[in-house]
Formats: C-alpha cells, sequence, structure tokens
C-alpha cells in the first residue's frame, strides 16, 4: 500500500512537471512560430521582448519532468528514451538553436536576419517534435520485457505526424493570446484576428486527434464508449466545448486577459483527456506505472528533494510573473 501511494505521488510529480512545461513553455513557443509573420520589424522586437524575460525558467519544467521520469520510473525512461531518440534529438537542438537566438539576435546588426530565421526555425520544430513525440507515446510503444522492441523509425507514423502539426497551431494559439494580454495597439489587434484563425483550426485539430485515438487501441475505445464510462466521460468534451464558446467570445468583445487563461484551460482538458485515455499505463499499452516505478526506497529519497524544489520553482515563477505583470512596447521591454 506504501508502495502504491508513493508511485501516485511521483505519477503526480510527473504529470505535473510536464503540463507545467506545455503551458509555461508551450506559449513562448508559440510567440516563436507566429514571429516571422508580425507585420512590422518593431512588432518582432516587442515579441521577443515579451517572453525574453520568462522563456529561460519555463524550461526547468522540462528538466524536472525528465529528471522525475528517469528517478521514479526508470523502466519507462530506458523504453521510450530509444523509441524516441530522433525526434528527442530534434528538439533539443531546435532548443538551443532557438536559445541562442534570443541572446544573439539583439547584438546583431548587419546579419540579424539569420537569428531572426533561427528563432522561429527552433520553435517550429521544437514544438513539432514535441508533437511528434506525444504522437507516438499515445499510438503505443512495443516492449519486449524490460526494452523497446521497435526500430528507430517507430515514432513515424501519421498519427504521429499529424500530432506534430496540430501542436504547432496549438502552441501558436498559446502565442496569439498571450500577447493580446501583454500588448498593444496594432500588433494587439494583428493577434485578434491570428487567434480567431488558430482557434478554429485547434477545434478541428482536437476533434481529428480525439476521434483518431480510439482507433489506435481497443483499450481506450472501451474506456470511453462502453457505458456507464460514456455518461461518466461525457464531461470532459462538453466542457471543451463550453470553453472554446468562451474563448471566442472573449476575442470577439475585446478581452485582454481571458483568451490566454481560456486557450490554457484547452489545454489542460485535452491533458486529461489524454491521461483518462491511458492510465493506468506508463507505456501504452502493456506497462503500468506500478510495473515500471523505482523500488520505495528511491521514491522516498528523491521525494524529500521534490518537497523544497517544486515549491521553490512554483515561488520564483510565480515572482518572476508578477515583476514583469505590465505591458510592452516595441524595444523598451516591460513597463
Amino acid at each position: 500500500m506504501e508502495g502504491s501511494l508513493l508511485t501516485l505521488a511521483w505519477v503526480g510529480i510527473v504529470g505535473f512537471a510536464v503540463f507545467m512545461y506545455v503551458l509555461m513553455d508551450g506559449f513562448d513557443l508559440g510567440v516563436g512560430i507566429l514571429y516571422p509573420f508580425a507585420p512590422r520589424e518593431e512588432d518582432r522586437d516587442t515579441m521577443m521582448n515579451s517572453v525574453a524575460p520568462v522563456w529561460d525558467f519555463n524550461e526547468t519544467w522540462l528538466v524536472l519532468g525528465g529528471a522525475g521520469l528517469f528517478a521514479a520510473f526508470p523502466i519507462a525512461y530506458a523504453v521510450l528514451l530509444p523509441a524516441m531518440y530522433i525526434p528527442l534529438l530534434v528538439m533539443l537542438v531546435a532548443l538551443i538553436f532557438r536559445g541562442v537566438a534570443f541572446e544573439f539576435r539583439f547584438k546583431a546588426r548587419a546579419r540579424r536576419y539569420w537569428w531572426n530565421r533561427s528563432f522561429f526555425a527552433g520553435s517550429v520544430l521544437a514544438t513539432f517534435a514535441q508533437g511528434v513525440v506525444l504522437g507516438s507515446f499515445v499510438q503505443g510503444i512495443p516492449v519486449q520485457g524490460r526494452d523497446f522492441a521497435g526500430t528507430m523509425l517507430h515514432w513515424l507514423t501519421p498519427f504521429s505526424l499529424f500530432c506534430g502539426a496540430a501542436l504547432v497551431v496549438g502552441y501558436a494559439l498559446l502565442g496569439a493570446t498571450w500577447l493580446i494580454w501583454r500588448t498593444i495597439g496594432r500588433l494587439q489587434d494583428w493577434c485578434f484576428r491570428v487567434a480567431r484563425r488558430l482557434m478554429v483550426v485547434v477545434l478541428v485539430g482536437v476533434a481529428a486527434v480525439s476521434l483518431w485515438t480510439p482507433f489506435l487501441l481497443p483499450d481506450i475505445a472501451q474506456r470511453w464508449f462502453s457505458m456507464p464510462n460514456l455518461i461518466l466521460l461525457s464531461p470532459v468534451p462538453l466542457v471543451t466545448a463550453v470553453l472554446a464558446v468562451a474563448l471566442w467570445r472573449a476575442l470577439d468583445n475585446g478581452r485582454e486577459v481571458a483568451p490566454f487563461l481560456l486557450s490554457m484551460a484547452l489545454f489542460a482538458l485535452s491533458y486529461l483527456g489524454l491521461a483518462i485515455s491511458l492510465w493506468p499505463n506508463l507505456i501504452p499499452p502493456s506497462v503500468t506505472v506500478w510495473q515500471a516505478a523505482s523500488p520505495p526506497e528511491t521514491q522516498v529519497f528523491l521525494l524529500v528533494g521534490m518537497a523544497f524544489l517544486i515549491p521553490s520553482i512554483l515561488g520564483y515563477t510565480a515572482y518572476s510573473y508578477w515583476v514583469f505583470r505590465g505591458k510592452v512596447t516595441g524595444s523598451f521591454g516591460y513597463h
């Protein structure tokens, strides 16, 4: 019983870290995706300045999630890493290019356009690779004993590629709504228009993935479409529809903060739907969280550190967003 509770606690920790990364780094990756389409160079300065103070510690959650997976669920880590070598490598290289572009763009003059392209390409490739990893994970990973039993191109499927493209659009929506909150004037008006178009595409993507997923694994279809689960789980799509309507109305009414919060809520519900579909498998379709977990002694030892680490990250994050809470204008940054 004690081991089961510890495992559940670690599922919550790793799941929370991944969720926070998707939300926190999602909007600044989205800003990078929208970056080259901004009407003016001054707008691009504003876009980059809006995320410059916060982008680096947003990625702290990615490190925390990866470290937590390695420590608490070593079997899952040992299987997922070789199964996703290529997309994970693409993601890391893209994040490096993107981070370098942040630092060098403001210093460059004659070659600034190269750093603009690096910022955009890094954002798109990192997001696409994350979507591919997600799609590959959902569709299932072959395991033999404690090892990955597939090939290096196991991730390359129509479903995973579609998830990659869908996540690019989803992050772009987060980025547009973030800029609505943080900017003013013509750039904000442009983001309102872009957000409406992106929202339609995002909803189509969510619907397509939701309908496609049950056909990948029989257990997922059984969970969602059998009785009484069909009734018990119906609030998830219904609330999603309500949030979509609320988001559209918020954009139409010119509200500034609500679109960003509602976009994050849509991501939260999608994350919840994924958790419902896959639980209790940590490596779909056959390895559960209990089978992948490390010994209880290891979990207890690491849990003590997490008890201090997670509140520290949350406190620092909250403080940083409080300091940089105003509007961004041109090259002057926050004020």
